[in-house]
C-alpha cells in the first residue's frame, strides 16, 4: 500500500517533526562532517517544507551514544553543514526534549528550521517509550518520517511518535519505497540481483526473498565462498561459513527449482595475507585455492561472465562488494561491477555501504537510478519484512 506523503498534509503554518538520518561520519581531525550525503538526500524534503512556511523541526541520532550525553556524538557539526547547505541559518538545540525545547519551539516562525539534539541521548529513544513519545509529539502538529535508514528500528522518533501525530512520508522515504516496492511487486524483466559481502549468514532472507523474483542472481564477496565449499571447492584461508553450507546447498537448490540462474565466481583473486602489499594471484576456482591463501576479488573470467549477464537487463539490484574493496589491489571486481551498471540502459538500484562508495568513487552515482539511503533497512525491506517506521504512516487513499 502507497504512503501519504508532505504533499497530501496542508503543511503551512504548521509545526512539523521530520526525522531524518543524519548519522554521518564525522572527521577525526577537525570533527566536521567529512561526508554530507545523507545530509544533502534530505534536503528536497526540507526545502519542500520550509517554501510552504512551515516551522520545520529536524530529528536524527548520530552515532552510539547509548542512552549517555556523549560530547563527540552532538549535532552541531551537522547544524552547521546544514545551514551551508540551505544558505540559511539552521538552529541547533542542546536537548530534543523538554520546557527549553518546547517555548524555542512554540516561538518559531514560518519557515525556519531547527535541529534537536542528537535523540539517542535519551535511553527511552530506544525503548520506544511511550511518554517520551508524547513529549517529541507535544512539540508538532504532523509527523514526517524520511529517514529510510532507520526504518526498520521501532523506536520512538521513527515510530512510537507516529501513535500521537498523523505521520506521512517525506520525498526520500517515497523514493526508496518506490524504487524497493517495484523490485518486490513488479520489476521490469529481466531482473538481475548482484549480492556480495562477507557472509551469507547476514542476507539468508535477502537471497530467499530475490530467488523467488529474479531472473538472475550474480553472487560475489566473501559470501561466494561458502556456496564455493558447499559444491566441494577447495577455498584455501578464505573467509567462509562452514556452519552455512548446508543452507547455501539449500539456496542453490532452490535456484534450480524456480528456474533462477544463479552464478557463483569461476576464477579468483587469491592473496596470502590479507594486505594492500600482499603477494596476490588469479586461480580457477576449479583448481582450488592453495592452503594459507585467501580469495580477496573475483577474477577477470568471472567479471566478464557477470558482465555479461548484466547486458540486456531491464532492472538491477546490487548490494554488497565484490572483494575486499577497502583494500585498493583488492577492489577491481567491485569496481568493474559499478561500471557495468553505469553503461546500462536499465532501471539500477544500487545499496549497501561499499556498493554505493563504489558507484560514488568511481563518479558514476548520477548514472545510477537509485543510491538507497538505507542498510539494513533495505535488506530487512528487500526480504518482505514489514518496517516499523514504513507501518506507522499513514496509507494512501485509493482513487475514485
Amino acid at each position: 500500500m502507497a504512503k501519504q506523503t508532505i504533499r497530501d498534509f496542508a503543511v503551512e503554518n504548521k509545526r512539523v517533526l521530520v526525522r531524518v538520518d543524519f548519522n554521518v561520519p564525522l572527521d577525526k581531525v577537525t570533527g566536521e562532517v567529512a561526508d554530507d550525503t545523507r545530509i544533502r538526500a534530505t534536503l528536497p524534503t526540507i526545502r519542500y517544507l520550509i517554501d510552504r512556511g512551515a516551522k520545520v523541526i529536524l530529528i536524527s541520532h548520530l552515532g552510539r551514544p547509548d542512552g549517555k550525553v556523549v560530547e563527540s556524538l552532538r549535532l552541531d557539526p551537522v547544524a552547521r553543514r546544514l545551514s551551508e547547505l540551505l544558505g540559511m541559518p539552521v538552529r541547533k538545540l542542546d536537548d530534543c526534549v523538554g520546557p527549553e525545547v518546547e517555548e524555542t519551539v512554540r516561538a518559531m516562525q514560518p519557515g525556519e528550521v531547527v535541529l534537536l539534539e542528537n535523540v539517542r541521548f535519551h535511553p527511552e529513544e530506544e525503548a520506544n517509550d511511550p511518554a517520551f513519545c508524547r513529549d517529541l509529539a507535544t512539540l508538532a502538529n504532523v509527523f514526517v518520517n524520511d529517514a529510510f535508514g532507520t526504518a526498520h528500528r521501532a523506536h520512538a522518533s521513527t515510530a512510537g511518535v507516529a501513535d500521537y501525530l498523523p505521520a506521512v512520508a517525506g520525498f526520500l522515504m517515497e523514493k526508496e519505497l518506490k524504487f524497493l516496492g517495484d523490485v518486490l511487486t513488479s520489476p521490469a524483466r529481466p531482473f538481475v540481483a548482484v549480492i556480495g559481502g562477507a557472509k551469507v549468514g547476514t542476507k539468508i532472507g535477502v537471497l530467499q526473498s530475490l530467488l523467488t523474483k529474479a531472473d538472475r542472481v550474480l553472487i560475489g564477496g566473501g559470501m561466494a565462498n561458502t556456496f564455493l565449499l558447499a559444491q566441494g571447492n577447495r577455498i584455501g584461508a578464505s573467509l567462509a561459513e562452514p556452519d552455512k553450507t548446508e543452507l547455501a546447498r539449500h539456496l542453490l537448490d532452490q535456484a534450480r527449482a524456480a528456474g533462477v540462474e544463479l552464478l557463483l565466481p569461476v576464477d579468483a583473486v587469491i592473496a596470502d595475507r590479507i594486505d594492500a602489499a600482499a603477494e596476490t594471484r588469479i586461480v580457477d576456482i576449479a583448481s582450488g585455492v592453495p592452503d594459507g591463501w585467501s580469495i580477496v576479488d573475483i577474477g577477470p573470467k568471472t567479471i566478464a561472465r557477470y558482465r555479461e549477464a548484466l547486458q540486456g537487463t531491464k532492472t538491477v539490484l546490487w548490494n554488497g562488494p565484490m572483494g575486499i574493496f577497502e583494500i585498493p589491489p583488492f577492489a577491481e571486481g567491485t569496481r568493474a561491477i559499478a561500471a557495468a551498471l553505469a553503461e546500462l540502459d536499465a532501471i539500477t538500484i544500487v545499496g549497501g555501504g561499499e556498493s554505493v562508495a563504489a558507484v560514488q568513487q568511481l563518479g558514476y552515482a548520477d548514472r545510477i537510478t537509485h543510491i538507497s539511503t538505507g542498510g539494513g533497512a533495505t535488506l530487512e525491506f528487500l526480504e518482505g519484512r514489514e518496517l516499523p517506521g514504513v507501518a506507522c504512516l499513514h496509507d494512501k487513499m485509493p482513487e475514485r
